[in-house]
């Protein structure tokens, strides 16, 4: 979608926001509350901090681990969680609600069967990161990292990746693997919605017509960085933003087109937001001198 801002033209990526993952969780929990449910989330449902503060109005606080939750419904996130806390929060008498990604539960599964059939799994991806957390597997994100795994003791591996990664910038880490392994196989594990939104992120930053990119999306949403990595590849004047707050309007008092992305846990309301405020920027007078700001300053 492309639209004029007075001087500025706004075009969105062909590819962005909620992704149906996401989506779903969002709207599960807001069914719940209809409903005049409440209960905890296990972590943030997803790595959005509006979308978190949202669902604690209406009753559904995060919790940082399970044993802060001794009663009532207890919410997995799309990220997924190991199958020992199902065990557990059964265990306790919780009720369960279980919004993991469906691409995710996949994963996980693909991954089990990998383990069955003799190959050890290894992950790239990030150690902290909600999806990978639980894991007995090797989870590597660095080169570094490969040289500890044991090959002699694990010659067959099956390679899998976060879903949210930009697999292209760990290229060098499964091939370390690769070289190091007797036999080694690559599971196709990135979220088919994170390749889209990649992929439209690279055109929007590749469009001649785009002056300027704005990222919109969570503090601690690994997706949204990597778009944000992305675009600045191409487009270095790529900011990321957490919200409308974050927008300075020296950003784009020399840009005729800004381009407008977002990670898949930004809902439409933030995106219209952002979108807004550029309009009002860009009405605005621009700012009499001082230097552009440094694609960092939003972060």
């Amino acid at each position: 979608m492309t639209e004029m801002a007075g001087p500025l033209t706004l075009k969105r990526a062909g590819k962005y926001g909620f992704c149906a993952g996401v989506r779903i969780a969002d709207r599960t929990v807001r069914k719940l509350a209809s409903e005049g449910r409440s209960g905890k989330i296990l972590g943030q449902l997803v790595h959005n901090e509006r979308v978190v503060s949202d669902l604690v109005q209406v009753g559904f606080a995060t919790a940082a681990s399970l044993d802060e939750v001794r009663a009532g419904t207890i919410v997995f996130s799309a990220h997924g969680v190991p199958p020992s806390f199902h065990r557990r929060a059964l265990e306790r008498g919780l009720l369960v609600v279980d919004t993991t990604c469906p691409f995710v539960y996949d994963v996980h599964e693909e991954a089990r069967q990998a383990l069955e059939a003799g190959f050890h799994a290894v992950f790239i991806g990030d150690s902290a990161h909600r999806e990978v957390i639980g894991y007995t597997h090797d989870i590597v994100l660095t080169t570094a990292d490969v040289e500890r795994i044991d090959f002699d003791r694990h010659p067959r591996v099956k390679i899998f990746y976060q879903t949210t990664l930009n697999s292209e910038e760990y290229e060098d880490v499964a091939l370390a693997i690769e070289g190091a392994a007797d036999h080694a196989e690559r599971a196709d594990t990135i979220c088919y919605a994170t390749k889209e939104n990649q992929d439209a992120a690279r055109d929007l930053a590749a469009d001649p017509g785009i002056d300027c990119i704005v990222v919109v999306g969570g503090r601690h949403s690994a997706n949204t960085r990597h778009l944000w990595e992305i675009c600045r590849a191409a487009q270095p004047r790529s900011y990321l933003v957490h919200g409308s707050d974050d927008l300075r309007a020296d950003w784009f008092a020399d840009c005729g087109g800004v381009g407008i992305t977002a990670g898949a846990s930004t809902p439409d309301s933030m995106i219209e937001e952002v979108e807004g405020a550029i309009r009002l920027l860009a009405a605005s007078p621009a700012p009499a001198s001082g230097p552009l700001a440094a694609p960092e300053a939003a972060l």
